[in-house]
């Protein structure tokens, strides 16, 4: 049994990825795994790192629910959409404003690499796009996919990650919607 939070990272209330949040956590909670959902759209905060480091920028009540739930998760997944190749302002804004220093990592006086702050978690990405998986890989080289992964959760000591990506979307029929479906269950009832 493990402690899940899934993070739908699209800013559309009505969508694959909301569909595929869901799938993930019936699968999960089948499982009698502990699961807590959050739909960033429905959060209220400041998607803008206003003064980057420099200026203390107060966390808005969501955010700081947000930091507990990724503090209490042994397991992350994060699902959304793939958008001009990487992920949605709304989600880089979460990122931005939360894993921040003294949370996610911590520089040392003297050594140039960070301490990893986040270790002992795995995370899973769930990623929609319109192009083909392999076309995003082979001539884009899945920017969204690599920042998410390294400069993001490996950087503060989350591994695995692994990766799993639908597409495309863009004119998908209701079959291949309801297998994708079916796999996001399947990675949920495995807590993988």
């Amino acid at each position: 049994m493990k402690r899940i939070l899934i993070i739908n990272g699209n800013s559309k209330d009505h969508s694959l990825c909301h569909s595929l949040a869901e799938a993930y956590e019936k699968g999960a909670r089948e499982t009698r795994n502990e699961v807590h959902l959050v739909h960033l759209s429905k959060l209220s905060f400041d998607a803008i790192f206003r003064s980057g480091y420099q200026n203390e920028q107060p966390l808005e009540p969501d955010l700081e629910h947000l930091q507990n739930e990724i503090r209490w998760a042994e397991h992350l997944v994060f699902v959304y959409p793939t958008w001009w190749g990487t992920v949605p302002a709304l989600l880089k804004g979460a990122l931005d404003r939360i894993f921040l220093p003294g949370f996610a990592f911590k520089y040392r006086k003297g050594n140039p690499l960070p301490e990893k702050l986040l270790k002992g978690k795995t995370a899973r990405l769930i990623v929609t796009m319109d192009a083909p998986p392999w076309y995003y890989k082979l001539v884009y080289g899945a920017p969204g996919t690599k920042m998410m992964k390294r400069t993001v959760l490996e950087f503060c000591g989350i591994k695995p990650v692994k990766v799993t990506e639908f597409g495309p979307v863009l004119n998908s029929k209701e079959q291949q919607r309801a297998r994708w479906l079916a796999k996001a269950e399947t990675l949920g009832a495995q807590a993988a």
